[in-house]
Formats: C-alpha cells, sequence, structure tokens
C-alpha cells in the first residue's frame, strides 16, 4: 500500500482548461496517505506578494508616444491585478476552510490550486467530504483512493475570483443570504462555475437569486444569454426567464392587447395623460418594427375598426356643430372634434408605418358628407381635420403610400379645397405642423396625376396663391415642373417628332 501511494505520489495532477471544468476526464494525485504527516493550511495570501510593485519613471524625451501609452496600459493591467487580488485575498482571509477546526474536521485533505491565464495561482486546503458532499463532479472524481490526500490544480481559468467564491459557498449554510446583494453579472458567473461543478445547491440558489432581482437591460440579455448557453433544463431556469419570454397563448393574443391599449389611449380622459401614451406606444411600435420585422403585428383590421369609429364620431360632432340646437357647449364640441381629428392622425400615423395605409386613402377620399360637414364649421375648429389630408399627401409624396391615380386625385377632389382654406391655421396653432413638408407632400402628390389634372389644379391654386399668399401653401416648385412639362418639354417633343418625320420622307 505504501509503495502504491508512494507511486500516486509523483501522479501529476490534471489541467482542466477554461477554468469551468469541461474536461470529464479529470484525475487527481494523491499526495499522501493518512498516516502521514498533515498538509499544512497555505501560508496568509500576500496581495503584495502576488504583485510586486512596479517602480514608476517619469518618461524621458527618448520615450516615443507609443511607448508612453503602452507603459500607461502596462500600469493599468498592473493596477487591475492588484485589486484582484486583493478581493481573492478578502476571500479567503474569511473561508471557512481557513479555520482548521471548522466543522470539527482537521485540515482541509484537498489541495485545490486555481491558475488564471495570467499565471495568478490561488492554492486552498478543502476538505474532501465537503467537496464530495456537494458537487456530484467532484464526488465522482473523489471517491476512490479513500484516505488519501490530493491535489487538484484548475489552469487557464476566466476568473479566478469566481471560482474560489464557489468554493467558498461550498461551506454555507445560508447561499441566500450569502448571495443577496450580489450583482447579476457576478451571479451570473457564479452559476456558471457551479454549473459546470455540479454544485445543485449553488445553481438553485443562483437562480433563486435571480429570478427575485430586478434587471437592466444589459443584464436581461446576459442572463437570456448565460441560461441559454449553459442549457439546464431546470423548472427553476424557467422560472427565470418568465418575466422575459411569453407562453403561446398570450403571442396568440398580442392584437387583441394591442386593440385594447390603442382603444384606451383614443378613450382617455385625461388629455396629458393620453398624448403621453400616444407619443410612447407609437415609439415602442417603430423600435419593434425596426428590430424584429413586426413581431407585435397589430392587424389591419383592427387599424382600420378604429379608424371607422373615428370617422363616426367625427361626423356626429360636426353634425351636431351645424346644428342650430345650441344646447351643448360649443367650445366643449369644438374641442371634441380636434380630440377626434388627433385620434386619426395617430392611428393614420400607424398604419403608414405598417404599409396599411393604402385603403384608408380611399376611405378618406370618399367622405363626402364629412367634408361638406367641415365647410360649415368656423375654420378655427376644423383645422386639425384637414391635418389628416396633409398627412396623407406628405406619405404619398414620400413614397410610403402607394395608391391608384383615380384614389390619389379623389383625395385632392375631395380635401384640397378644405386644406388650401385650413392651411393659415394649421400653420399658426400647432407647432408641429411642417410647412414646407406639408407644401412638398402636396407637390409630389399633384405632380403624379396625369398632365391635364395637374393643369386643373395648378390654375386653381395660381388664383387662389394671388389672394391668399402664405395663407395658401406655397407649391411655386410643383407649378414650375407642371409649366416645363405642359409647355417646354411639349413642343421641344413635338419639334423631335416634326424633324424625324422630315428626314424619313427626304428623298434619295
Amino acid at each position: 500500500m505504501a509503495a502504491e501511494n508512494a507511486l500516486k505520489s509523483k501522479e501529476v495532477s490534471a489541467m482542466i482548461k477554461q477554468g469551468f471544468i469541461s474536461d470529464q476526464t479529470l484525475s487527481f494525485s494523491p499526495s499522501r496517505s493518512t498516516n502521514s504527516k498533515t498538509l499544512s493550511s497555505p501560508p496568509p495570501f500576500s496581495p503584495a506578494a502576488a504583485a510586486p510593485t512596479q517602480q514608476l519613471t517619469r518618461p524621458t524625451q527618448s520615450q516615443t508616444l507609443y511607448e508612453m501609452m503602452s507603459d500607461e496600459q502596462h500600469r493599468d493591467a498592473k493596477h487591475s491585478d492588484r485589486n484582484l487580488h486583493q478581493k481573492v485575498h478578502k476571500l479567503l482571509e474569511t473561508a471557512p476552510f481557513r479555520n482548521p477546526n471548522w466543522g470539527g474536521l482537521v485540515s482541509g485533505d484537498v489541495r485545490l490550486t486555481v491558475v488564471a491565464k495570467d499565471g495568478f495561482r490561488v492554492s486552498m486546503d478543502v476538505h474532501k467530504s465537503v467537496l464530495a458532499s456537494k458537487s456530484r463532479f467532484f464526488a465522482e472524481k473523489l471517491r476512490k483512493d479513500r484516505g488519501v490526500s490530493h491535489c487538484v490544480e484548475i489552469s487557464d481559468c476566466d476568473d479566478v475570483e469566481v471560482y474560489v467564491e464557489t468554493v467558498v459557498l461550498m461551506y454555507c449554510e445560508d447561499l441566500k443570504k450569502r448571495l443577496m446583494g450580489e450583482e447579476v453579472s457576478r451571479v451570473l458567473g457564479l452559476l456558471k462555475v457551479s454549473a459546470a461543478l455540479m454544485f445543485d445547491e449553488g445553481i438553485a440558489s443562483c437562480l433563486e437569486y435571480l429570478e427575485a432581482v430586478p434587471w437592466s437591460e444589459e443584464e436581461e440579455e446576459k442572463v437570456k444569454s448565460q441560461l441559454s448557453e449553459l442549457q439546464l433544463h431546470d423548472s427553476a431556469s424557467d422560472q427565470v426567464l418568465l418575466r422575459v419570454s411569453s407562453e403561446p397563448s398570450t403571442s396568440a393574443r398580442a392584437d387583441e392587447i394591442l386593440s385594447r391599449l390603442l382603444t384606451g389611449v383614443l378613450q382617455a380622459k385625461d388629455d396629458r395623460a393620453r398624448r403621453e401614451m400616444k407619443t410612447l406606444i407609437s415609439r415602442l411600435l417603430r423600435e419593434d418594427a425596426a428590430n424584429d420585422g413586426n413581431r407585435l403585428d397589430v392587424s389591419k383590421e383592427t387599424l382600420y375598426n378604429l379608424c371607422h369609429r373615428c370617422l363616426s364620431s367625427l361626423v356626429l360632432c360636426l353634425s351636431e356643430a351645424t346644428g342650430m340646437d345650441e344646447k351643448r357647449d360649443r367650445g366643449v364640441l369644438m374641442a371634441e372634434i380636434a380630440r377626434e381629428a388627433d385620434n386619426m392622425q395617430w392611428i393614420v400615423d400607424i398604419m403608414v408605418d405598417k404599409k396599411m395605409g393604402e385603403d384608408f386613402v380611399k376611405l378618406w377620399a370618399d367622405q363626402k358628407e364629412l367634408a361638406v360637414l367641415h365647410s360649415k364649421i368656423p375654420t378655427m375648429y376644423r383645422h386639425e381635420i384637414s391635418r389628416i389630408t396633409a398627412q396623407l399627401c406628405i406619405a404619398i409624396g414620400s413614397r410610403h403610400l402607394l395608391v391608384p391615380k383615380d384614389t390619389r386625385f379623389s383625395l385632392l377632389s375631395t380635401w384640397l379645397e378644405a386644406l388650401y382654406e385650413d392651411f393659415g391655421w394649421m400653420r399658426r396653432a400647432s407647432r408641429s405642423v411642417d410647412k414646407k413638408l406639408v407644401e412638398e407632400g402636396l407637390s409630389q402628390t399633384i405632380l403624379t396625376l396625369p398632365l391635364h389634372q395637374q393643369q386643373a389644379i395648378m390654375l386653381n391654386w395660381f388664383d387662389r396663391f394671388l389672394n391668399k399668399g402664405d395663407d395658401c401653401p406655397n407649391i411655386q416648385k410643383a407649378f414650375e415642373v407642371w409649366w416645363r412639362r405642359a409647355f417646354i418639354k411639349h413642343v421641344a417633343e413635338q419639334e423631335n417628332h416634326r424633324l424625324q418625320i422630315t428626314v424619313c420622307d427626304y428623298p434619295s
């Protein structure tokens, strides 16, 4: 037996790459038998000894800028090393296995050494009985050679401090208390090492902690990535992810939930809260469309149902406003008109963003009754309705709405006169109206029509602009384009055509 133990004492301990024990062929090197002299505890860890102080010197004139930067980086690295060594020293100072009489056990019978990639080494005298009872990995590797002490070395460790703390956790009775207040990234590191060591209690405690504490958005991504990488297949792991994942039934109800949110905003009683929620939901929908291709898909049917609801409310409000009955307060009624028009603008914005607005252009062009009622309301109360027309022209002019020419012409036939009349109030009453943007959108929409329709609109605008000035949209650039198309280019084409005929008829 003595000869066998002597032979074992010469074995080289296995090296565990990456610091997370991925090599299941790990072997341990017995160093002595039970009747030999026990290993003494390692001397107190000294950060000063582990990281000798670097003597700093003033940069000389002969130093290049690159050399000076390299020196600075070297000093920063040394400073980081000293911090790490100090943290490890603090952990070891209070580690339970440093107490010779911990749990009635004598000094450790396993010397565990953790080696960082930069060569920094930490040795711990720990107890085989603790490692075997807490870690299924160690239980498997230490079940042989009873009564024999072992030396275990783990090399190329990513984070020595986390590894040491994981060993310390194996000695703690209340892991929950020990973890309290830790950073999420720190606990994720402990979880990774615990999973590698098959330290089930450590895994459970880390998952319980992660499930209970709040995460920042950055931490959320780290948690999802780490749990996906570890693939623990544990109900506790699923509980952690419940806050960031939904059941299929919830996902299928996304349209129903979004419909409820949109309806809630449209019916909100507090105007300030309504404006804030409009802005928030619009931003979230745009972010979703940009990041994940409309994952939160609100259906076209839902949006058009909301549009019809707003249209019905507008017709009702305008009908009441044009009647002779003065039972209702006129100011309140006009506020309702502005509110419903604002609601409609918001839904149209969402439809345009989601590329679902083509059918609405036809729907809005067909609102002949609403357009007639609109003309009977004082401009100061109705101008918000004309913003819907401007909104559609901007979308058409910027190529975000593709509608047939008949629909484009119908839109302008129904609402262009109202837009002319309300333009002055629109730009004065609302800071959010971009005069140039409206004029550009209107110009481009007109120029998409057949030339004879452009001519009718341009001649009408010419007369109106001369009489209204700034209270009428300035679409001079569109006028110039129409002029060139109708006269200069047309004449040039006719001349070219006659020239071609002459050439063809010239006798050879």
